[in-house]
């Protein structure tokens, strides 16, 4: 979750300082503006590997995976989540985190692969091409990029230069790729919400042979917003498969939707995510809640997903075990105590083929998930 972050969101406040205004106006006068505004729809970013390697053409399933990789900040206390205080990481930090990334991904052979937080350039991450690094270190031939926090210049707390973003990886060659733009935060001021990141998806034709109707749609929705920005990222994000479907089209889709499944336990979190010095649920705390912490509200937001389309989680697998599925924590020092991430198909899994990766403990503050699809004859 600790992705779409809060961590824009006091800084703001104290923003109006002359260096800031000087930015401001820079940003104002110069021909490159310093955030990046988005197109609805867009081309996506595309990539290849240097050596294209053969595929086999004699697959009968697919195995799809979902990962929020955390920009390769593995779980060190990172300033904006996790109740941290680091801004900058070193090289040996990310370059040690991404090598056990990709570790897992080459254990558990993904053949399409969905990324949330992949940095590009950013000076967080010791301005390292992430996804030029995972493919250089790993079997996919294609990807494909959409940025959804793009800046040169954040005036917060050194963060600095950004570029994140979302990610399709495949073996096979990926065609008509987009950007898909999310709706914006309206609980934010004009200056939070300049800098602050534009959440997106990340569609694609996925050229496995003989098919030509299968796409992967990637979303990473709003993990803060006190609005209904979230729920309109979810609608979005169903409409893009409602129009694929409609379309003859077959999809596997997924990524960090931030919110928890229908008949979840436990729906507040805000006590479990509370840093030192805050107080919440308190007689006079205001807010009462922690941004992102409470999913009370968010509890029949996922309904008409799962009503018409496959989850590799079925809902009432999830709810006789939910221990075993879930993929998130906000605390560096704890094992996973919540599921945000998701795959759904409009065609069939592999029964039971699903699995909660939740050995990965050290990687991200995220486990992947993954299952195998079965191709049509």
């Amino acid at each position: 979750m600790l992705s779409c972050r809060r961590v824009i969101f006091t800084y703001f406040r104290l923003l109006l300082s002359a260096v800031s205004i000087f930015f401001i106006l820079l940003a104002i006068t110069s021909c490159e503006p310093l955030a990046t505004d988005f197109e609805d729809t867009e081309g996506a970013i595309c990539y290849s590997a240097e050596t294209i390697l053969p595929v086999p053409d004699t697959f009968t399933v697919v195995r799809v995976m979902t990962w929020n990789i955390r920009f390769g900040a593995g779980r060190l206390p990172w300033f904006g989540d996790a109740c941290g205080n680091r801004v900058i990481l070193t090289e040996d930090e990310v370059y040690g985190s991404l090598q056990s990334i990709v570790n897992k991904i080459n254990l558990v052979k993904p053949d399409v692969l969905l990324l949330q937080e992949v940095d590009l350039n950013s000076k967080r991450s010791c301005y390292i091409d992430q996804l030029r690094w995972i493919m250089d270190h790993t079997y996919f031939n294609y990807a494909v990029y959409g940025s959804q926090w793009k800046a040169q210049f954040i005036p917060s707390d050194g963060l600095g230069r950004m570029d994140e973003g979302n990610v399709i990886l495949s073996r096979w060659k990926i065609s008509n790729a987009q950007r898909i733009q999310l709706a914006l935060r309206s609980d934010q001021d004009n200056l939070t919400r300049y800098f602050y990141e534009r959440c997106c998806m990340v569609t694609g034709q996925i050229e496995i042979p003989r098919m030509n109707n299968f796409y992967a749609v990637n979303i990473h929705a709003s993990a803060f917003a006190t609005d209904e920005t979230k729920q309109k990222h979810i609608g979005q994000f169903k409409e893009e498969l409602d129009r694929i479907s409609n379309n003859g089209g077959l999809f596997v889709a997924g990524g960090d939707l931030n919110t928890l499944p229908p008949d979840s336990d436990t729906t507040d979190y805000c006590l479990q995510d509370m840093c030192s010095g805050e107080s919440f649920h308190g007689s006079g705390d205001d807010p009462q809640h922690k941004e992102g912490s409470n999913y009370e509200p968010e509890k029949h937001w996922l309904d008409s997903l799962y009503a018409r389309y496959a989850c590799a989680v079925p809902a009432d697998v999830y709810k006789n075990n939910q221990f075993r599925y879930f993929t998130h924590t906000t605390r560096g020092a704890h094992f996973w105590d919540r599921t945000l991430d998701y795959l759904f198909t409009n065609y069939q899994w592999v029964d039971h083929s699903v699995v909660t990766h939740q050995d990965a403990t050290k990687e991200s503050d995220h486990a992947p998930v993954s299952v195998l699809f079965i191709l049509p004859k």
